[in-house]
């Protein structure tokens, strides 16, 4: 019994903590010393894993993990090659013996390891980095998902992972990327390539694309703590960050009601309301309230405006989708792109009628490979009594989806039509 609690505490602090001793870890060894940082982690957790299945969990299991992470990052520094990588400010106080346990002691504190955390970020995140490889890379440091993790989480190898890591990795190394917050002057650039990986991590939980697992909660709940830190610094706190954290609290307010009982997918229109978090909907508005107080309208404004119509709205039926058509218009000049379009076409279709958003929906090109839109069409011809084609467009969503859920839901509307 205690082997089970102790493996599936550790599973749990391994989300909860990893990335914050990999961010503080790095810190202290320099950017380019992530596979030593790595190590330590690692290192930490499998001796929490054998210490505590014959001693016992300890009382603060968190303070225990970062006491260990913090003898192993002191002896590693008294290898005085490794003091060289070191970040310039902290250079002198690790080089005396009498500063360097105090100096490493101070930088697990919570609000140090909050800053840690945010240069860690912009870190993974530097345009010298291949793109591609910044999502791997902050995954694999911040979130302390796995290779194989972060492979099925974008349907690629683990072979792929490896070398994206790899290159992000060489790219630290040769251009010395340092772990700090980016100057003002070169800081809505760079905050604004953080923000779409946050958003894209946001979405890989939200809507997994791994085959079996619909929502993956570990990643929403990564991307919504770290976007959170965000906004807890006045430089990185910005209308835009907001919007997007109030986007994800009002999204993940849904959580609850999207699965049934057995895993099955529940749509939008079928939930039950009540189980929505309304916690989590009352913090997304006060957001949203804090993004709409700066200049500019953005997409995540935007976005978190057609996610709060959703939440407020007592049922389906009474969904102001006039106002959502309308905020859909607005993105679809500032972002333009299908997916924008077949939405909008959605809400037309619910405020208008579903003639119109069918024609909408039939209108857009760019999305023959989307199981979504396939599945979307087969709705609306099926409310306009259209068997042939709503059989036709279920049949093509089919032959795309690799979801479980999805696929059970498709077949379930496909049943209708027999």
């Amino acid at each position: 019994m205690r082997e089970q609690q102790v493996d599936q505490l550790v599973g749990h602090l391994f989300r909860k903590e990893a990335g914050k001793m990999a961010a503080v870890l790095t810190r202290l060894l320099g950017f380019g010393n992530l596979d030593i940082t790595q190590d330590i982690v690692q290192d930490t957790l499998l001796k929490a894993v054998t210490v505590w299945k014959f001693k016992g969990i300890p009382d603060n299991p968190s303070a225990w993990l970062y006491t260990v992470a913090k003898r192993k990052a002191i002896d590693v520094l008294r290898q005085r090659k490794l003091r060289e990588s070191v970040h310039e400010e902290l250079a002198q106080a690790l080089e005396s013996e009498w500063t360097l346990a105090p100096t490493v002691n101070q930088l697990f504190i919570e609000n140090e390891i909050e800053d840690s955390q945010l240069r860690m970020i912009f870190a993974c995140c530097h345009p010298a980095i291949p793109y591609e490889s910044q999502i791997a890379l902050t995954l694999k440091t911040l979130c302390g998902l796995s290779v194989s993790e972060i492979a099925r989480s974008f349907l690629t190898t683990d072979e792929t992972i490896a070398k994206r890591l790899y290159r992000a990795r060489e790219k630290i190394r040769l251009e010395n990327i340092a772990l700090e917050v980016p100057a003002p002057a070169s800081l809505p650039a760079r905050l604004d390539v953080v923000l779409h990986t946050l958003y894209l991590l946001f979405n890989e939980g939200y809507n997994s694309s791994h085959p079996d697992q619909l929502i993956r909660n570990d990643l929403c709940e990564e991307a919504m703590r770290l976007c959170l830190l965000l906004t807890r610094n006045s430089i990185t706190s910005t209308p835009r960050t907001n919007a997007l954290l109030s986007l994800m609290c009002l999204q993940a307010s849904r959580e609850a009601a999207r699965l049934g009982k057995d895993g099955e997918m529940i749509l939008l229109k079928d939930q039950d309301r009540s189980l929505w978090n309304k916690a989590l909907i009352e913090e997304g508005i006060s957001y949203l309230n804090r993004a709409s107080e700066g200049p500019g309208l953005t997409d995540y404004h935007l976005e978190a405006a057609i996610a709060a119509h959703h939440s407020m709205a007592g049922s389906f039926e009474h969904t102001n989708w006039e106002a959502i058509f309308h905020l859909y218009g607005s993105l679809s000049n500032i972002k333009p792109g299908p997916v924008v379009e077949m939405n909008k076409a959605i809400a037309l279709g619910y405020w208008k009628s579903a003639r119109e958003g069918l024609k909408a929906l039939v209108a857009i090109e760019g999305l023959e490979e989307s199981h979504r839109y396939h599945a979307v069409l087969g709705d609306f011809y099926f409310e306009v009594n259209d068997r042939e084609k709503a059989m036709l467009a279920y049949d093509k969503a089919l032959s795309l989806v690799s979801s479980k859920p999805e696929r059970e839901l498709l077949q379930k509307k496909r049943s209708r039509l027999l």
